[in-house]
């Protein structure tokens, strides 16, 4: 009798241990009503949702381990996983993201990127998650705009919607969110001006807004962000002067700002600045290139190429710490190409389509 009585406390304490140890039954009835609304048809990364536990061995799913609760989502449609390896192809997934996920409110970071079909708009109650640290859903069909209370995420580091169809504005609030480190908003269709307090994002070091529609000036206040090492606003209906204060910056080492209608003159500031990939081409920039560069000067790649410069190639260039891929095609450039380096590697491409530039590599003077 007692050996029995012994078996069944051993069996009850099991049982309490796994109920402990188990994911709360919210958390997984929230999970299951996310799935609820999207269809992968390929791969079968749900088949692992079953069982009480959704912290045991449910595909993508992460639990903080002392209070069981969801703490990460991390589903992409492009991994080196096996399961991608078995079925020899990358994910596709249609449907919406369903608002049951706001209901894991102890989520630390969702990454629900490169499916392709997920379509819908971001849940707006999405803002109401108090941990989040990353969300990104880059590589998919969204739609609709940003959440405008999305200052409310104020852990934040990572945000990362590119290549969606998100439209509207960039919201007011997106600035509050002062522990920013990633912004990623490339290829949608976000329209509207630069926010002025750019600069209130301290922490950023990426900021990443290129093939949208934004118009307005390039707001003076990017400049005070001191981590900023890349700004991409490439591919906009920016206009205005280049703010000569970016060539200030202390560790910005990309500006792409192609493809945009800025006018104004070249900025010396970024000819001797951090910058090592500089990217004006195809705007109405005017005037001559500035004739600054020197051994502070050092670009991977710096292209001034479809604008409307005029005058001669500063001979200063020469002087530069290293010059690798050089366009000044399709301007107003006139007189002889200086000799050296970098002009000695440079293909007749580099220089083609001006008004009267001669010497190697294009015809004799």
């Amino acid at each position: 009798m007692q050996t029995v009585i012994v078996i069944v406390a051993v069996l009850l304490a099991a049982r309490t241990w796994d109920t402990v140890q188990a994911c709360p039954p919210s958390d997984r009835a929230a999970l299951l009503a996310f799935k609820a609304s999207l269809h992968e048809p390929y791969l079968g990364i749900f088949k692992s949702w079953t069982g009480a536990d959704c912290c045991h061995k449910w595909y993508g799913i992460s639990c903080d381990q002392g209070t069981r609760r969801v703490a990460d989502i991390n589903l992409r449609g492009e991994s080196e996983d096996p399961i991608f390896e078995r079925a020899k192809r990358t994910g596709y997934m249609t449907g919406t993201i369903s608002p049951a996920i706001c209901r894991l409110t102890r989520l630390s970071s969702i990454t629900i990127a490169d499916w392709k079909g997920i379509s819908g708009e971001i849940p707006r109650c999405i803002t109401n998650l108090p941990f989040l640290r990353i969300l990104d859903l880059i590589g998919n069909k969204l739609t609709g705009p940003l959440p405008s209370d999305i200052g409310r995420l104020q852990r934040l580091t990572v945000l990362n919607v590119a290549d969606n169809f998100i439209s509207g504005p960039i919201p007011e609030s997106l600035t509050r969110i002062s522990s920013l480190m990633h912004l990623d908003l490339r290829n949608n269709k976000i329209s509207g001006k630069l926010p002025q307090d750019f600069n209130r994002l301290r922490m950023l070091s990426r900021a990443l807004l290129s093939k949208n529609m934004l118009t307005g000036p390039i707001p003076e206040s990017i400049s005070q962000i001191y981590r900023l090492a890349d700004l991409d606003l490439s591919l906009n209906q920016l206009s205005g002067p280049i703010p000569a204060s970016l060539g200030k910056m202390a560790v910005l080492a990309t500006l792409n700002l192609d493809c945009n209608n800025m006018t104004g003159t070249i900025p010396p500031s970024l000819i001797v600045s951090s910058i090592s990939n500089l990217n004006l081409s195809k705007n109405s920039l005017h005037g001559f290139i500035p004739n600054v560069f020197g051994p502070r000067s050092y670009f991977t790649v710096i292209d001034l190429s479809y604008n409307m410069l005029r005058g001669n190639i500063p001979s200063t260039i020469s002087s530069a710490s290293y010059v690798g891929h050089l366009d000044l095609s399709h301007n107003h450039l006139c007189g002889k190409i200086p000799v050296g380096s970098p002009f000695d590697h440079l293909e007749a491409s580099s220089f083609s389509y001006n008004d009267c530039l001669c010497g190697k590599p294009l015809r004799n003077c």
